[in-house]
Order: structure tokens, then sequence, then C-alpha cells
């Protein structure tokens, strides 16, 4: 009895999965690894084909290896009546790039996610992609060559429904392919781009030419840019009205505009060091207009540099953010060096900062870097410091930089919660020792709560 109980159970179990139309079968195939939806194709007649309707495929080194060219013709042949909504492909074969996008192009593909890491080889990126128009995503990281046509940034079959678009180390053709791209992006909402001197192999550096980054987008609300290895002149210019975040990384360049920035929320800045005398002119006209953003993160270094400007021409320039309500510091913090002076400098120009975090990894070499630096002239006790700073969190705490926390619990007269992460690394004497010190502060406010975590 036992016996046919069983097989009764799972002959309706087996019904039950036979009974599911062939696209739901297909979308719960999609969230396996594309290897193992492959070898679903052992189980039956009708399973043999089923997972060639997978709307997800993800064809890396290992999977590829592991299939037969007769299979991958079944996920490639344009009859496939299925539309490919994703398809990431990590493959060092350059004609098997051009086969699967040409094939993901018919079957209408949504989100393309393409790197292509081979030492010594490059490929042109294909040309059929620039005019897809069902796509929605696309991610490309390696040696392509981008090389758009000269009609692109004019075509308005080109990327029309374009959302997201993330560019990580490629080469360009030449000084504009970037910007061309951009031009033909009428939809576009996220953009991230990483950028370096490797990159710009193509191009004729015996010119006067700089690389262009034009992001004229009037829909982007996304930017993320990191130009950290580029040390070859650049043009970089910003006008994008509804962006909402922006991510900046690397060095100020001759030629750096941003404006018409007007819904701009949030902001990530790491502007490395730039030797132009002019370096705060520059850096003044950079963030003037994220003059309205109501949150943001600042590498330390970036902070240490305004403190040596400023200091060094006896003036403050920094712009005003009377809106920002949140303001993180972060980065690495080295022997010699106290940051308080440089944190001072900018909590006086957030009038109306609620939230201070501190997120900052104690470094023990001592470099040329290290090295204090005074303030030329007092400043006044920041304005957010006395009627508006309720939060402060350390985070990664390990017992340096106390005078950090020392001054903000000396000149807060409102602040609420004072909260210390402890470094992970530290033991529970040192923690010990790090609390009772803390402990021992004067609090100018009264409401004030030291938590330590």
């Amino acid at each position: 009895m036992k016996n046919q109980r069983r097989e009764t159970e799972e002959e309706e179990h087996s019904d039950i999965i036979s009974s599911l139309p062939d696209c739901m079968l297909a979308h719960i195939l999609s969230f396996l690894p594309t290897k193992h939806a492959i070898l679903t194709s052992i189980l039956s007649s009708r399973w043999r084909v089923l997972w060639t309707l997978v709307p997800v495929l993800h064809l890396d080194k290992p999977t590829l290896y592991s299939i037969r060219t007769s299979i991958l013709d079944d996920i490639l042949l344009p009859r496939n009546p299925s539309t490919l909504c994703k398809l990431r492909i990590d493959c060092p074969r350059r004609s098997f790039v051009d086969k699967c996008v040409q094939a993901a192009i018919l079957r209408g593909v949504q989100e393309l996610d393409l790197v292509f890491d081979l030492d010594n080889q490059t490929k042109e990126f294909p040309a059929s992609v620039f005019f897809c128009t069902t796509l929605v995503v696309l991610k490309l990281r390696g040696h392509f060559l981008l090389n758009p046509p000269d009609s692109a940034s004019s075509s308005s079959s080109m990327f029309p429904s374009l959302k997201t678009l993330q560019i990580s180390h490629v080469y360009y053709a030449n000084h504009n392919s970037l910007s061309t791209v951009l031009a033909a992006c009428p939809l576009l909402q996220d953009l991230r781009i990483k950028v370096g001197d490797s990159d710009l192999d193509f191009l004729d550096k015996e010119t006067d030419k700089k690389f262009n980054i034009l992001v004229f987008v009037p829909t982007l609300k996304i930017l993320v840019l990191d130009c950290s290895f580029l040390r070859w002149s650049f043009k970089l210019h910003i006008n994008t009205p509804a962006l909402e975040y922006f991510n900046f990384k690397g060095d100020l360049d001759n030629d750096v505009v941003s404006e018409n920035l007007p819904n701009l929320f949030k902001s990530v800045l790491d502007v490395r060091r730039c030797y132009y005398l002019d370096w705060m002119l520059k850096l003044t006209n950079f963030m003037g207009p994220l003059c309205n953003i109501r949150s943001m993160e600042l590498w330390i270094g970036t902070a240490k540099y305004i403190l040596e400007h400023s200091s060094s021409n006896n003036h403050y320039d920094i712009p005003m953010f009377h809106n920002l309500s949140s303001l993180k510091f972060y980065g690495d913090l080295w022997a010699m060096w106290s940051p308080w002076n440089a944190v001072q400098l900018l909590l006086c120009r957030a009038p109306k900062l609620q939230t201070l975090t501190f997120e900052l990894n104690y470094r023990c070499c001592i470099r040329s870097f290290s090295v204090d630096i005074p303030l030329k002239k007092p400043l006044d006790v920041p304005e957010c410091l006395s009627s508006h700073l309720t939060t402060c969190h350390y985070k990664g705490f390990s017992g340096h930089a106390m005078e950090l926390v020392e001054q903000i619990l000396k000149e807060s007269k409102v602040l609420k919660t004072m909260k210390i992460t402890f470094n992970s690394d530290l033991d529970s004497k040192e923690k010990l020792r790090i609390h009772e010190e803390i402990m021992k502060f004067p609090r100018t406010s009264q409401t004030c709560q030291i938590v330590f975590d």
C-alpha cells in the first residue's frame, strides 16, 4: 500500500509539472545557471529543446567548453520564436561573440552584457548592436574597440530604447567615440563609465585633441564616472537637468564643466590632486552646480587638498551647501595627520547638516601625504554643530583620529547620538580602552548618547 501511495504521489507531481506551459517552464529554468539548464535536456523528448526557450543566458568559458556546437546552434538559430531578454557572454573567441550577438538581436534581446578579455587581442564592437531597437541595457567590458558610425549621433534608429549603459575599460577608436554613443541614447537614465590611459591606445597622441566625455543627456538620472587612471588630456562637459545621483572619481583637467543640475540629490566625490595653480578655482567651479544637494560623500583626500589650497591662499572658496543634510567622509587615514581641520572647514559650508558619518581606515605607513596642515586663520564653530547636527557615526573606528570624536562631542549642542562601530581587527582589550577614553570626553549636548557597536 505504501509503495502504491508513493507511486500515485509521484505521478501527481509529475502531472503538475508536465501540465505547465513551455513559457513557464522556460521562466523557471532561467533562474538556473545556463550550464545546468542545458542538462535538463536529458529528462525527456519535451525537455530536449525546452531549455532553448530560456530568456536569460550566460555563456562563459566553462559553459561553452561543456556543450556541443549543435546545442549552441539551438540557442542561436534565428527561427527560435522566443524573446531573449538577457544575454551575457564572457568568452575569448571573437567569432563566437559576433555570432551570438547577431542571433540575440534577431531574437529581440533587451540586455547585453559582453566581456572580452584576452591579452594582445582586440575585438571591434559589433556594428549591428548600434542599431538594435530592443536593447534596454548594454554592459561592455574588456578589449572591445568602440567605433560607432559617424552618423550615429544623429540617427533616430540608434539605441532608441537604451536606458542603462555601462562601459568599463574598452578601447576607443577616436576622440569622439564615447560622446557619439552618448548623443545617440535619447532615453538613457543610468550611465557608468570607467576610462583610463590604456583605453586610449588607438588615439593619435601626436595631436592636441582631447578625449571628449560630453554628457548632454536630458533624461539621465544616474552618472558614475571613474577617471582615476586617466592622465591624458580630456574634456568633460556635463549638462544633465534630470540627474539625481553623481559619482565622480579622478583629476580635474583644464576643460571640465558641470552645469544645469537642478535635481541633483546625492554626490560622491573623489577629486584627485591636480597640480595646476588654479586647482581650487577648478574645484569651486566643478562643485558649484552641486550646491543644492541633500547628501554628499567626500573622499578624505579631497578634503585635505581643499584645506591645503585654502590655507595657502589664506581664504576659503568652497561653495556653500545650504540644503546638505547628510555628509560622509571616507578613505584612508595616514599617520601623523589629523583630519579635524579639513573636516571642520567643510562643516562650515554645510549650515543645516544633520547627519555626519566617518568611514576612515587607518594606515600605518608614513608618507609625505601625512604631514598635518594648520589653518591660517581660526574658524568659527560650524553652524551645523550649534543647531542642526543630531547624529554622528564613525564606522570602523580603530582608536586613531580621536580628535574628530572629541571635537564633535565638545562643539555639538543638539547631538543626540554618537555611534562608534569598532574596527573588526581590534581585540576586546583595545575596545575597552577606547571606550573608557571616549566616555571621558566632555559633551555639550545634555541629550547625547554614546553608543558602541
